[in-house]
């Protein structure tokens, strides 16, 4: 029972995520979680003001369920299983983020200063929040889906899209961490 409260090995995680694709594969379904927005627009009766979203909407509740599970496995892992003392940052992360005045978390997976409830206190840090909601919208709608959409479905189906989306996610990371991050704080 000690194997469900400790961080699994990714030859372990990945082994279990290959298993559903090849299952989701079979019954001719596509995994991704910028879908679901669509769908719930959809339910909304928005598809009767924009033709984009004038679909069947049942025939993705399956994808809405994935969310939930999502949501409920990961309040269920930060509030009954979370352990970040066997989790290692790097001490160069560390010492960057120390450069920009994000102190290392202490005990947690991520900085307060980054992810804590008092980010909300700062004007600087909602509109942050707000450009990087709208960025992430547009990024997902015009690369056709989502980081996991791409990165597991996309490149499980061997989709040439995909791989440049893939390729993309992770230049655009490299720039923001390296360049545009320094820049904001």
């Amino acid at each position: 029972m000690n194997v469900f409260f400790q961080t699994w090995p990714w030859y372990v995680s990945g082994f279990l995520i290959g298993l559903i694709m090849l299952s989701l594969i079979f019954f001719g379904k596509q995994f991704g979680m910028s879908s679901n927005l669509e769908t719930l627009c959809s339910m909304s009766g928005l598809g009767k003001k924009v033709s984009y979203f004038n679909f069947d909407w049942k025939t993705n509740k399956w994808n809405l369920m994935v969310v939930l599970g999502a949501m409920l496995g990961g309040f269920v892992a930060v509030n009954f299983m979370s352990d970040p003392t066997n989790v290692t940052i790097n001490p160069a992360t560390v010492y960057q983020l120390s450069t920009l005045g994000i102190d290392a978390p202490d005990g947690k997976l991520a900085p307060d200063a980054l992810f804590g409830n008092q980010i909300f206190e700062s004007p600087k840090s909602i509109f942050i929040l707000l450009i990087g909601g709208i960025l992430i919208g547009f990024g997902t709608r015009y690369a056709g889906g989502c980081t996991s959409g791409h990165a597991i479905s996309g490149l499980s189906n061997l989709q040439l899209p995909s791989l440049k989306a893939v390729i993309g996610f992770f230049i655009g990371g490299l720039i923001m961490a390296h360049f545009i991050l320094p820049l904001i704080f």
